[in-house]
């Protein structure tokens, strides 16, 4: 039985590197790549429910664009990967995605940053640890 490993995937330098190691470090693994739209908690509850409200569809194309090129680098590894788009607040649809789909492990690409820029900006790697039942590999 190989391990199904879980790369949230923004087409960033370190989600990339994440990419990376994952095919580096699980060879035999089954890999997804997951791009979320981000959406705040709560937001598409806010319109009027007769109104009918999707996902912005061009977020998600620009996602699924993305999801196209991290395809691209598997294929350049003689890998195959699965890839998802979701809609949601990043840190949640992450956790909730490897809970609901039996991943073993994440594998996560950080920005490094630290102290005062880290508080102001948040990061989704450092909540995704905090949260996370499952081992998450952070990736820098």
């Amino acid at each position: 039985m190989s391990d199904r490993i879980l790369v949230p995937y923004d087409g960033s330098a370190p989600s990339k590197d994440a990419l990376e190691y994952a095919f580096e470090k699980f060879p035999d693994a089954d890999v997804t790549a997951l791009y979320v739209v981000p959406a705040p908690e709560g937001y598409w509850g806010a319109f009027d429910e007769s109104t009918e409200v999707t996902p912005d569809d061009e977020a998600r194309d620009r996602g699924q664009t993305i999801l196209d090129e991290a395809a691209q680098r598997a294929a350049e590894h003689d890998r195959e990967l699965e890839t998802e788009v979701a809609t949601g607040e990043p840190d949640r649809e992450i956790v909730a995605f490897a809970e609901d789909h039996g991943v073993d492990t994440i594998v996560i690409g950080s920005h490094g940053r630290e102290g005062v820029s880290r508080v102001l900006l948040g990061s989704v790697a450092e909540t995704v640890v905090r949260r996370s039942p499952i081992p998450v590999a952070v990736v820098r």
